[in-house]
Protein backbone atom coordinates (compact mmCIF):
# COMPACT_ATOMS: atom_id res chain seq x y z
CA UNK A 1 0.00 0.00 0.00
CA UNK A 2 1.38 3.44 -0.57
CA UNK A 3 1.31 5.56 2.27
CA UNK A 4 0.53 9.33 0.84
CA UNK A 5 -0.18 9.88 -3.18
CA UNK A 6 1.01 13.46 -4.39
CA UNK A 7 -1.19 15.21 -7.38
CA UNK A 8 -0.01 18.03 -8.95
CA UNK A 9 2.84 19.61 -11.49
CA UNK A 10 6.67 19.56 -11.01
CA UNK A 11 8.46 21.83 -13.22
CA UNK A 12 12.51 22.18 -14.18
CA UNK A 13 14.26 24.30 -11.56
CA UNK A 14 16.93 26.68 -12.57
CA UNK A 15 18.79 28.54 -9.94
CA UNK A 16 20.83 31.63 -10.59
CA UNK A 17 24.18 32.19 -9.20
CA UNK A 18 23.45 36.00 -9.36
CA UNK A 19 21.32 38.59 -11.83
CA UNK A 20 19.76 36.84 -14.56
CA UNK A 21 20.25 39.87 -16.83
CA UNK A 22 23.55 39.96 -16.44
CA UNK A 23 24.26 36.06 -18.03
CA UNK A 24 24.17 33.91 -14.58
CA UNK A 25 25.12 30.57 -14.90
CA UNK A 26 22.39 28.31 -13.55
CA UNK A 27 21.90 24.93 -11.21
CA UNK A 28 19.56 22.35 -12.23
CA UNK A 29 17.05 20.83 -10.16
CA UNK A 30 13.36 20.42 -10.00
CA UNK A 31 10.75 21.64 -7.58
CA UNK A 32 6.80 21.61 -7.17
CA UNK A 33 4.92 21.51 -3.84
CA UNK A 34 3.39 18.10 -3.92
CA UNK A 35 6.49 16.44 -5.15
CA UNK A 36 8.31 18.30 -2.42
CA UNK A 37 6.40 16.94 0.00
CA UNK A 38 6.77 12.97 -2.19
CA UNK A 39 10.39 13.54 -1.31
CA UNK A 40 10.09 14.87 2.24
CA UNK A 41 7.82 11.35 2.93
CA UNK A 42 9.78 9.14 1.14
CA UNK A 43 13.31 10.46 2.93
CA UNK A 44 11.52 9.71 6.31
CA UNK A 45 10.92 6.23 5.41
CA UNK A 46 7.28 6.08 4.06
CA UNK A 47 5.98 4.53 0.62
CA UNK A 48 5.30 8.00 -1.66
CA UNK A 49 4.18 8.22 -4.87
CA UNK A 50 3.68 12.00 -6.75
CA UNK A 51 1.32 11.62 -9.85
CA UNK A 52 1.61 14.15 -12.69
CA UNK A 53 2.31 15.04 -16.60
CA UNK A 54 5.52 16.03 -18.08
CA UNK A 55 6.82 16.63 -21.35
CA UNK A 56 8.51 13.39 -23.46
CA UNK A 57 11.68 16.34 -23.69
CA UNK A 58 14.53 16.47 -21.17
CA UNK A 59 13.50 18.30 -18.66
CA UNK A 60 10.25 15.93 -18.20
CA UNK A 61 13.46 12.78 -17.78
CA UNK A 62 14.73 15.38 -15.32
CA UNK A 63 11.77 15.41 -13.10
CA UNK A 64 10.67 11.82 -13.09
CA UNK A 65 14.65 10.52 -12.91
CA UNK A 66 15.03 12.86 -9.75
CA UNK A 67 11.90 11.45 -7.92
CA UNK A 68 12.85 7.99 -8.85
CA UNK A 69 16.06 8.20 -6.89
CA UNK A 70 14.83 9.97 -4.26
CA UNK A 71 12.28 6.89 -3.62
CA UNK A 72 9.10 8.19 -4.76
CA UNK A 73 6.90 6.08 -7.26
CA UNK A 74 6.14 8.05 -10.54
CA UNK A 75 4.59 5.06 -12.46
CA UNK A 76 1.56 7.25 -12.54
CA UNK A 77 3.01 10.05 -14.32
CA UNK A 78 1.56 10.97 -18.08
CA UNK A 79 3.75 12.02 -20.57
CA UNK A 80 2.54 14.41 -22.72
CA UNK A 81 4.05 14.37 -26.69
CA UNK A 82 2.31 17.74 -26.99
CA UNK A 83 3.52 19.92 -24.46
CA UNK A 84 6.73 21.09 -22.76
CA UNK A 85 7.98 20.44 -19.55
CA UNK A 86 7.46 23.52 -17.32
CA UNK A 87 10.53 25.68 -15.83
CA UNK A 88 11.00 27.70 -13.09
CA UNK A 89 13.48 30.42 -12.59
CA UNK A 90 15.09 31.57 -8.81
CA UNK A 91 17.28 34.54 -8.82
CA UNK A 92 18.15 35.17 -4.72
CA UNK A 93 18.42 39.42 -5.64
CA UNK A 94 19.23 40.32 -2.03
CA UNK A 95 20.36 37.80 0.52
CA UNK A 96 16.47 37.82 2.19
CA UNK A 97 14.58 38.36 -1.68
CA UNK A 98 14.27 35.53 -4.03
CA UNK A 99 12.77 36.21 -7.27
CA UNK A 100 10.71 33.87 -8.88
CA UNK A 101 9.83 33.36 -12.76
CA UNK A 102 7.49 30.81 -14.34
CA UNK A 103 7.54 29.51 -17.47
CA UNK A 104 4.91 26.90 -17.44
CA UNK A 105 2.13 28.63 -19.64
CA UNK A 106 0.57 25.71 -22.06
CA UNK A 107 2.63 23.04 -19.97
CA UNK A 108 2.26 19.31 -19.70
CA UNK A 109 1.82 19.91 -16.05
CA UNK A 110 -1.05 22.59 -16.43
CA UNK A 111 -2.65 19.90 -18.95
CA UNK A 112 -3.20 17.04 -15.72
CA UNK A 113 -7.03 16.15 -16.31
CA UNK A 114 -9.17 13.89 -14.79
CA UNK A 115 -8.52 10.69 -17.16
CA UNK A 116 -5.13 11.03 -15.70
CA UNK A 117 -5.90 10.52 -12.15
CA UNK A 118 -8.67 7.68 -12.85
CA UNK A 119 -6.01 5.77 -14.72
CA UNK A 120 -4.16 5.39 -11.10
CA UNK A 121 -3.15 2.12 -9.91
CA UNK A 122 -2.87 3.12 -6.30
CA UNK A 123 -4.05 2.50 -2.99
CA UNK A 124 -2.79 5.06 -0.80
CA UNK A 125 -3.55 6.09 2.86
CA UNK A 126 -3.88 9.57 2.27
CA UNK A 127 -4.20 11.40 -1.32
CA UNK A 128 -2.60 15.43 -0.74
CA UNK A 129 -3.34 17.89 -2.90
CA UNK A 130 -2.00 22.19 -3.06
CA UNK A 131 -4.20 25.00 -4.09
CA UNK A 132 -1.25 25.54 -6.66
CA UNK A 133 -2.33 22.74 -8.95
CA UNK A 134 -6.08 23.96 -9.45
CA UNK A 135 -5.05 27.27 -10.47
CA UNK A 136 -3.79 26.45 -13.44
CA UNK A 137 -6.52 25.95 -15.76
CA UNK A 138 -10.32 24.09 -15.87
CA UNK A 139 -8.79 20.52 -16.09
CA UNK A 140 -6.03 20.68 -13.58
CA UNK A 141 -9.11 22.05 -11.04
CA UNK A 142 -11.00 19.01 -12.18
CA UNK A 143 -8.28 16.35 -11.77
CA UNK A 144 -7.90 17.68 -8.25
CA UNK A 145 -11.65 16.94 -7.99
CA UNK A 146 -10.89 14.02 -9.25
CA UNK A 147 -8.10 13.05 -6.88
CA UNK A 148 -10.03 13.80 -4.10
CA UNK A 149 -13.21 11.14 -5.45
CA UNK A 150 -10.48 8.88 -6.10
CA UNK A 151 -9.34 8.89 -2.07
CA UNK A 152 -12.77 8.32 -0.77
CA UNK A 153 -13.15 5.68 -3.65
CA UNK A 154 -9.97 4.07 -1.71
CA UNK A 155 -10.60 4.95 1.53
CA UNK A 156 -8.15 7.23 2.07
CA UNK A 157 -8.07 10.50 3.88
CA UNK A 158 -7.91 13.94 1.39
CA UNK A 159 -5.35 16.56 2.78
CA UNK A 160 -5.28 20.36 1.23
CA UNK A 161 -2.65 22.50 1.65
CA UNK A 162 -4.38 26.28 0.66
CA UNK A 163 -1.07 27.35 -0.78
CA UNK A 164 -2.67 30.39 -2.56
CA UNK A 165 -0.61 31.63 -5.17
CA UNK A 166 -1.95 35.19 -5.47
CA UNK A 167 0.51 35.50 -9.07
CA UNK A 168 -1.73 32.63 -10.39
CA UNK A 169 -5.38 33.65 -9.25
CA UNK A 170 -7.27 36.29 -7.61
CA UNK A 171 -8.00 35.20 -3.56
CA UNK A 172 -11.97 35.51 -4.81
CA UNK A 173 -11.70 32.75 -7.71
CA UNK A 174 -9.38 30.83 -5.36
CA UNK A 175 -11.74 31.27 -2.86
CA UNK A 176 -14.48 29.59 -5.35
CA UNK A 177 -12.18 26.92 -5.92
CA UNK A 178 -10.53 26.19 -2.79
CA UNK A 179 -13.22 26.11 -0.58
CA UNK A 180 -15.58 23.37 -1.65
CA UNK A 181 -11.87 21.29 -1.79
CA UNK A 182 -11.49 22.16 1.86
CA UNK A 183 -15.11 21.03 2.63
CA UNK A 184 -14.30 17.70 1.31
CA UNK A 185 -10.61 17.49 2.75
CA UNK A 186 -10.24 15.26 5.90
CA UNK A 187 -7.04 17.66 6.60
CA UNK A 188 -6.66 21.53 5.75
CA UNK A 189 -3.24 23.35 6.42
CA UNK A 190 -3.34 26.87 5.61
CA UNK A 191 -1.27 30.01 6.90
CA UNK A 192 -3.26 32.93 8.72
CA UNK A 193 -3.81 34.74 5.15
CA UNK A 194 -4.86 32.08 3.82
CA UNK A 195 -7.64 30.55 6.19
CA UNK A 196 -10.41 32.95 4.80
CA UNK A 197 -10.36 31.77 1.61
CA UNK A 198 -11.43 28.30 3.29
CA UNK A 199 -13.52 29.24 6.44
CA UNK A 200 -12.59 29.52 9.61
CA UNK A 201 -11.75 26.29 11.93
CA UNK A 202 -15.15 25.87 13.54
CA UNK A 203 -16.93 25.85 10.21
CA UNK A 204 -14.82 23.37 8.67
CA UNK A 205 -15.03 21.06 11.61
CA UNK A 206 -18.52 21.44 11.58
CA UNK A 207 -18.25 20.18 7.68
CA UNK A 208 -16.79 17.45 8.66
CA UNK A 209 -12.81 18.18 8.00
CA UNK A 210 -11.08 16.28 10.95
CA UNK A 211 -7.99 18.18 11.61
CA UNK A 212 -7.18 22.32 10.89
CA UNK A 213 -3.61 23.29 10.95
CA UNK A 214 -2.52 26.89 10.78
CA UNK A 215 0.96 27.49 9.80
CA UNK A 216 2.68 30.58 10.84
CA UNK A 217 5.85 31.23 9.11
CA UNK A 218 8.82 30.86 11.50
CA UNK A 219 6.49 31.57 14.38
CA UNK A 220 4.41 29.08 15.24
CA UNK A 221 1.81 26.24 14.07
CA UNK A 222 -1.73 25.05 15.85
CA UNK A 223 -4.13 22.62 15.36
CA UNK A 224 -7.55 22.58 16.18
CA UNK A 225 -9.76 19.11 16.22
CA UNK A 226 -10.91 18.44 19.46
CA UNK A 227 -9.57 21.25 20.71
CA UNK A 228 -6.45 23.65 19.81
CA UNK A 229 -3.05 23.21 20.56
CA UNK A 230 -0.04 25.40 19.51
CA UNK A 231 3.45 24.64 19.28
CA UNK A 232 6.51 27.35 18.69
CA UNK A 233 8.68 27.34 15.65
CA UNK A 234 11.92 26.05 16.15
CA UNK A 235 14.49 28.51 15.59
CA UNK A 236 17.03 28.54 13.11
CA UNK A 237 18.95 30.59 10.85
CA UNK A 238 17.23 30.43 7.34
CA UNK A 239 19.35 30.30 4.47
CA UNK A 240 16.43 29.98 1.79
CA UNK A 241 12.61 29.95 2.81
CA UNK A 242 11.21 28.61 -0.47
CA UNK A 243 9.87 25.26 0.42
CA UNK A 244 9.42 25.64 3.95
CA UNK A 245 5.96 25.20 4.04
CA UNK A 246 5.99 21.90 2.16
CA UNK A 247 8.71 20.65 4.15
CA UNK A 248 6.26 21.38 7.15
CA UNK A 249 3.76 19.16 5.27
CA UNK A 250 5.88 16.45 4.71
CA UNK A 251 6.57 16.16 8.58
CA UNK A 252 3.04 16.36 9.50
CA UNK A 253 1.77 14.13 7.60
CA UNK A 254 4.65 11.47 8.41
CA UNK A 255 3.89 12.36 12.06
CA UNK A 256 -0.05 11.54 11.19
CA UNK A 257 1.01 7.96 9.39
CA UNK A 258 3.06 7.43 12.37
CA UNK A 259 0.10 7.85 14.74
CA UNK A 260 1.91 10.53 17.35
CA UNK A 261 -0.24 12.83 18.99
CA UNK A 262 -0.94 16.14 17.74
CA UNK A 263 1.93 18.37 20.09
CA UNK A 264 4.12 15.80 18.59
CA UNK A 265 2.85 16.40 14.77
CA UNK A 266 3.31 19.68 15.17
CA UNK A 267 7.00 18.86 16.48
CA UNK A 268 8.20 16.76 13.54
CA UNK A 269 6.32 19.50 11.03
CA UNK A 270 8.87 22.18 12.57
CA UNK A 271 11.67 19.98 12.63
CA UNK A 272 11.51 19.50 8.60
CA UNK A 273 10.64 22.88 7.93
CA UNK A 274 13.97 23.72 10.05
CA UNK A 275 16.08 21.64 7.74
CA UNK A 276 14.39 22.87 4.98
CA UNK A 277 15.07 26.26 5.34
CA UNK A 278 18.61 26.15 6.65
CA UNK A 279 19.70 24.66 2.58
CA UNK A 280 19.18 25.96 -1.01
CA UNK A 281 16.55 24.63 -3.27
CA UNK A 282 12.93 23.35 -2.92
CA UNK A 283 14.06 19.79 -1.15
CA UNK A 284 17.87 19.45 -1.16
CA UNK A 285 17.99 20.27 2.66
CA UNK A 286 14.75 18.00 3.81
CA UNK A 287 15.58 15.07 6.77
CA UNK A 288 15.90 11.37 6.80
CA UNK A 289 14.19 9.97 9.69
CA UNK A 290 17.75 9.48 11.37
CA UNK A 291 18.65 12.86 11.12
CA UNK A 292 15.75 14.33 12.88
CA UNK A 293 17.56 14.38 15.97
CA UNK A 294 20.41 16.83 14.34
CA UNK A 295 18.16 20.05 15.07
CA UNK A 296 18.68 21.36 18.68
CA UNK A 297 22.25 20.14 18.90
CA UNK A 298 24.44 23.21 20.11
CA UNK A 299 26.16 25.20 17.76
CA UNK A 300 29.69 24.58 16.20
CA UNK A 301 28.56 20.27 17.32
CA UNK A 302 30.53 18.02 15.34
CA UNK A 303 29.78 14.45 14.86
CA UNK A 304 32.88 12.43 14.68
Amino acid sequence: MTDVLTVGETMMALRAAGPIRLGSGFTTSIAGAESNVAIGLARLGHAAAWAGRVGTDEPGHLVTRTLRAEGVDVSGVRRDGAAPTGVIMFEQRLPDLTRVQYLRAGSAGSRLCPDDVAALDVAPRIVHVTGITPALGASCRDAVTAACDLARARGARVSLDVNHRERLWTREAAAAVLAPLAARADLVIASPDELPLVGDPGRLLANGTREVVVKDGGEAASITAEGTRTVPARRVRPVDSVGAGDGFVAGYLSGLLDGLDAEARLVRAHTVGAFAVQSHGDWEGLPRRDELGLIGLPEGAALR
